[in-house]
């Protein structure tokens, strides 16, 4: 069994809106995450999926520290076995472990700056946790770039004369720099052609057999999940509904949510006819949420109970977490392995 490398604790994140029609009303507090809890593994890759809004990127950021938290526990175990706690650390306290833990952004546009040539944009980590010489710094940019795919003679070019696949191996060369031994990739190649996307997504599993990494992969794409992960934890509207290994929740998923998304997956053959869920009704809204189970609204499985009590996240046997009332009677239908489009 492999150790924690990191340990989420009930954190929640709440940011406040003000409406611009009531300008002398106090400004409303919209919680983004409730009661996130989970166990991440040294050298696995636990993908995070879920609908736009539900929370996905801010859990990412939170973890990183680019947005702090409103409570919870960060819990990170470091190679020498000290446990910190990234949510009560200060800046300069964070900045001992911060090479440890890096992240890729979703736009390989927007994330690199136009004004920094790419050996720059490189080895600005190395500069900022390191006290390296100028050769050495050259030696490691150099190995990385050859190590992500990236040519030594593009070094001195600029973001601009690149492809969108170029700008992400240039993202993935700059989180490696430091040698990280965790990685938050969000949506990491949902902006890239699929073809292209292929590519980094071996690229990023064969760095991961390579330097040991663990990976946090924030994704919407339920292929490239299945094709990429160990675990998968589904989040709706700030929580975590359901949480499994890769192959249970695919093959067998236990919440109607899940269920909804593996619909969505395409069958590698046109021929095999597929039911397809749609949700009916509008995406609570975050700042109006429904009371007792928030995916009540548009279940088709909902009771009484469904509407009036919560569900927490319990595990119903091999470590498959649900947060459904009725998980253990329901009969879902999921994505087997073997029937999934493959990358």
């Amino acid at each position: 069994m492999s150790k924690p490398i990191l340990q989420v604790t009930k954190m929640n994140k709440s940011f406040q809106v003000k409406s611009k029609k009531a300008l002398f009303q106090k400004p409303k507090q919209v919680q983004i995450l409730n009661n996130i809890s989970f166990e991440l593994l040294e050298g696995e890759t636990l993908s995070i999926v879920g609908e736009s809004g539900c929370g996905k990127t801010t859990l990412g950021r939170c973890i990183v520290r680019g947005v702090s938290a409103s409570s919870g526990e960060v819990i990170y175990h470091a190679e020498g076995g000290e446990e910190v706690n990234f949510l009560q650390m200060n800046k300069k306290e964070t900045k001992t472990y911060r090479k440890d833990i890096q992240m890729i952004f979703q736009d390989p546009y927007s994330s690199l700056s136009p004004r920094m040539s790419v050996f720059d944009i490189i080895a600005e980590p190395l500069i900022a946790n390191f006290k390296l010489s100028r050769a050495e710094i050259e030696a490691k940019v150099t190995e990385i770039a050859e190590k992500t795919g990236l040519n030594a003679g593009f070094l001195k070019r600029f973001p601009h004369a690149f492809s969108g696949g170029q700008r992400q191996r240039i993202a993935i060369a700059r989180a490696l720099i430091t040698q990280p031994r965790l990685i938050v990739c969000d949506e990491a190649v949902s902006a890239l052609d699929v073809s292209i996307q292929a590519q980094i997504i071996n690229l990023l599993k064969d760095l991961q057999d390579q330097y040991k990494i663990t990976y946090i992969f924030i994704s919407h794409d339920l292929s490239i999940v299945q094709n990429i992960s160990d675990r998968v934890a589904v989040m709706h509207l700030g929580r975590i509904v359901e949480l499994a290994s890769s192959e249970s929740l695919f093959g067998q998923p236990r919440h109607p949510y899940t269920e909804a998304l593996m619909s969505a997956v395409p069958h590698p053959d046109p021929e095999v006819k597929k039911e397809r869920i749609i949700l009916e009704g509008e995406v609570p809204n975050p700042a109006n949420p429904p009371s007792g189970c928030h995916f009540h609204p548009r279940c088709r499985y909902r009771t009484e109970k469904c509407t009036q009590e919560v569900p927490d996240l319990r595990d119903i046997g091999y470590n498959h977490f649900v947060a459904c009332h009725y998980a253990e009677e329901l009969q879902l239908k999921g994505v087997p392995t073997e029937d999934a489009a493959g990358m």
